[in-house]
């Protein structure tokens, strides 16, 4: 039986390059609108470093392995993909806008609000940078203040506050090249913090104001929303990896112990350990083997977590709503796993915390590994491309996927499957009718958000001006 693939509700894949892994997570749409994974790849990732690719022949060949399996698993053929980029060459900045409306009194279109966006993207910024997202905040119309969407509107004088995101030509350019020599073409590129606050945050939280921090392999990236608004973003050039050289080090391991040590047993409060708990683990090349203290491998994993959240912490007071946070912290990516981390998070900066898993918009039947915060920006890239692809008409639909059409790989089954033992699940019985309601107007709530979030964003890669410089 060969996947089922049509324009109003095609498959579409997330590529998520990140520092330690890189995957590619193959997707659909069920009935009720949930994404459905039929195939997710995954590859250690050794060319890149703290975001950023270094290495293009090793990012290239990760990239490959990740989609055969993920090809493999869904017996899809993968052309398309989005991608996220981080790395902490990312910055932002604030800017106001102003438009005077042709005529007194007149309807303030979709196309006016675009036509601001268009003058934020000609603003002089240093060489080597691009512009990555224009992302509008509050507009005033005639001296309105306070407005979120101008649409409709009568006045003769439109004024806007953008957040605008920069980054390094030269990032975005080896991401697009080892996506191409994997024989991909791609579709958008996307901030990953951006990207996992789509797939965890709430959209209550964002209204009463929420900090996103995203503990990836290399870096720790950290989004803030007031009033359903992004009012900052940051790249901390600190994460997971970092904390696993720490234990290399203080306990003179090598790098697959010390990785599996922090997984199976770090703690970010010391004080949570007992001090008699002790782990063995062999020795280097037949050496003894080497015993180590719970509480010694807490103190190694909380001093660098401290470090990390007191960045954090200062990202908060530096965006100026440390004091409207009523929602606190969410906080996702690999390093969320952390044993004790909430509680870390809650004494360092004195705000409310859970973790994020990127459960909201999965349907049930997926499997457990994938409602892991690790997957919070492959999940969210996928949001991203079903948004854009909500966008389209007819025919760009057509154009995009009719050729793609023909190399479906034939499969036996389309059920979802055990990404690890490729079992097939069974299907489960449908939702209740009122959890249906109730989930239907959660997704309107959300995808009104993402499209806000995303109608301002720029393709690096369709620009004319841009595109000179990855020729």
């Amino acid at each position: 039986m060969a996947v089922a693939h049509n324009y109003e509700n095609p498959i579409i894949v997330g590529l998520d390059i990140g520092t330690t892994k890189i995957a590619a997570i193959v997707t659909r749409r069920d009935q009720f609108g949930k994404l459905e994974i039929i195939g997710l790849g995954k590859a250690p990732s050794y060319g890149v470093t703290r975001g950023e690719v270094t290495n293009i022949k090793q990012t290239t060949d990760a990239i490959l392995e990740a989609v055969a399996d993920a090809e493999k698993q869904s017996g899809h053929k993968i052309n398309v993909v989005y991608v996220g980029i981080a790395g902490q060459h990312i910055a932002s900045k604030q800017n106001r806008g102003i438009y005077t409306l042709p005529g007194p009194d007149e309807e303030i279109t979709r196309q006016h609000v675009k036509d601001m966006v268009e003058d934020m993207h000609r603003l002089a910024l240093d060489p080597g940078e691009r512009i990555i997202h224009v992302l509008p905040q509050e507009f005033t119309v005639d001296n309105m203040h306070g407005i979120k969407d101008p649409i409709g509107m009568c006045g003769s004088r439109l004024e806007a506050n953008f957040h605008i995101i920069t980054g390094k030509v030269a990032a975005a350019q080896n991401i697009k090249k080892c996506v191409e020599r994997a024989g991909l073409q791609m579709m958008g590129l996307i901030l990953e913090p951006l990207a996992s606050s789509a797939s965890v945050l709430h959209e209550d939280e964002m209204e009463a104001g929420v900090v996103l921090v995203d503990i990836g392999g290399g870096t720790t990236d950290v989004a803030i929303f007031k009033d359903g608004i992004i009012r900052h973003t940051a790249v901390i050039p600190f994460a997971g990896n970092i904390i696993t050289e720490d234990i290399m080090e203080g306990c003179k391991l090598l790098r697959p112990q010390a990785e599996k040590l922090k997984i199976a047993f770090g703690s970010a409060l010391p004080a949570e350990t007992h001090e008699n708990e002790i782990i063995s683990i062999p020795g280097i090349a037949g050496r003894d083997r080497k015993e180590i203290s719970m509480r010694t491998l807490a103190h190694v994993v909380n001093a660098r977590m401290e470090e990390i959240f007191a960045q954090v912490y200062f990202e908060i007071k530096s965006s100026g709503y440390s004091n409207s946070l009523n929602a606190g912290i969410v906080v996702t990516g690999g390093g969320s796993q952390l044993k004790h981390l909430k509680q870390l998070v809650e004494y360092a900066t004195g705000l409310s915390t859970r973790i994020g898993y990127p459960t909201s918009f999965l349907a049930k039947n997926n499997k457990d590994e994938l409602k892991n915060p690790m997957y919070a920006t492959g999940i969210g890239l996928l949001l991203k491309g079903y948004d854009e692809v909500d966008e389209m008409t007819e025919i760009e639909k057509m154009r995009l996927f009719a050729d793609k059409q023909e190399q479906t790989v034939t499969v036996e089954e389309t059920k979802p499957v055990d990404i690890e033992n490729h079992e097939v699940f069974e299907e489960e019985t449908p939702m209740e009718h009122d959890h249906i309601v109730d989930e239907t107007a959660n997704k309107k709530k959300k995808g009104n958000l993402l499209q806000q979030m995303f109608s301002s964003v720029k393709n690096w890669f369709e620009d004319e001006n841009v595109n000179g410089d990855f020729e």
